[in-house]
């Protein structure tokens, strides 16, 4: 069931609007002029409002003017009896969601309200998504080390500049690559993760650089690569030491260039994208051994952050222990529980070689095997 408003001055009109939505079992208010519907819209959450053009007091044209800069998350559908082509394309144009000419057909009517209710669905359903993307991508931690990346972060995010996070594994690089995205001027672009490797080197630069249909066995079709798909926002190759010198040098020109080739191709397509690259890798030593192109190493390594393991942050272990308790009692739908000083002790005083994801892996054990409040013999126990 849906909340919608209906502003009309044609008291006809508006019962024979309202009598339909009701029937279709929506929750159905009324308004006689502009004026008095927008305090209601701006009181009220409505999902859909269907408003006249010409009315007193406030027309619909400056009603929706004024609910677009309120931000209200309506989809707005105009009316009018006086309308013209032109009259319909400007409504859109100014934000509406649709236009109906009257007299009003009940049938398009239904059928737009219906289209415009999936759209309010889809919004509220992305906005609910964001919200739980940003909250997982939190950099929990009060520690020197961890207040150095997050002033480091604030700096570095609204430019251009290439990233390097160094780091051990389960350290937290790639939620690094999310802040630098999330607070960059490409934050409403894609980002787009690379996991080098994973991927087989005969294969890494069609999935980095696309390519052709033919170009080789099962190349069915015509394929674009990462570079593309993160096309004005941010590529984050994340274990960046395993690629191979092959696919090195060609990263190396579309960084140098701005510029990539599909396999199989020869044809140069622009590409406009942030390079953040990890690897819990030793570069230089790599560079050494002859494994890493130091010319790569010298073009990714502009701003290096350096992600400290979890045992050279141990203060930041109660922090996380809270915010993992809630998080994940939360996600398996039970009770919060809590944790007591002598067990947060304990976690404390222990080596943690995985650092974040084996700590996380074991407070989710501690919550599904230990007691209502975790304690230090279910720490000893199960963790």
């Amino acid at each position: 069931m849906a909340k919608i408003l209906v502003i009309d001055d044609e008291k006809a009109i508006l019962r024979s609007i309202k009598e339909i939505l009701e029937f279709e079992k929506h929750q159905v208010d009324e308004a006689e002029d502009g004026e008095t519907a927008l305090n209601m819209a701006l009181k009220n959450n409505y999902d859909v409002i269907l408003s006249d053009i010409k009315m007193p007091k406030l027309d619909g044209t400056e009603l929706l003017q004024k609910l677009n800069e309120s931000n209200t998350g309506s989809a707005i559908i105009m009316m009018s009896g006086h309308g013209t082509i032109e009259t319909a394309v400007d409504a859109v144009k100014n934000g509406a969601y649709d236009y109906l000419a009257k007299p009003i057909d009940l049938n398009r009517l239904l059928v737009s309200v219906r289209n415009a209710l999936e759209k309010t669905d889809l919004l509220t359903e992305t906005k609910t998504l964001k919200k739980k993307i940003t909250k997982s991508a939190e950099m929990i931690g009060n520690s020197p080390a961890i207040q150095a990346i997050k002033d480091m972060i604030e700096k570095v995010a609204p430019t251009d500049a290439k990233v390097l996070i160094t780091g051990s594994n389960g350290s937290g690089k790639e939620l690094v690559a999310k802040w630098l995205h999330q607070k960059s001027n490409r934050a409403s672009a894609p980002l787009i993760e690379v996991n080098c490797a994973a991927i087989p080197a005969d294969l890494i630069e069609s999935e980095l650089f696309g390519h052709e249909k033919g170009s080789f066995t099962n190349a069915m079709a015509q394929r674009k690569g990462k570079f593309e798909l993160a096309e004005g926002g941010t590529l984050f190759l994340d274990e960046i030491g395993d690629m191979s010198l092959n696919a090195q040098a060609k990263v190396l020109r579309a960084l140098q260039e701005n510029k990539i080739t599909r396999v199989g191709g020869d044809k140069e397509i622009k590409v406009n994208v942030r390079i953040v690259a990890a690897t819990n890798k030793n570069l230089e030593k790599e560079i050494e051994k002859e494994t890493f192109r130091s010319d790569l190493f010298h073009r990714l390594n502009v701003i290096p952050i350096h992600v400290p393991s979890l045992d050279e942050r141990k203060e930041d272990i109660p922090l996380l222990a809270g915010y993992f308790l809630e998080n994940i009692c939360r996600d398996m739908g039970i009770a919060k529980k809590t944790i007591s000083a002598e067990a947060v002790t304990w976690l404390q005083n222990r080596s943690w070689q995985g650092n974040i994801r084996e700590f996380r892996n074991v407070i989710e054990r501690l919550i599904i095997l230990g007691g209502k409040e975790i304690s230090e013999n279910d720490v000893k126990m199960f963790g």
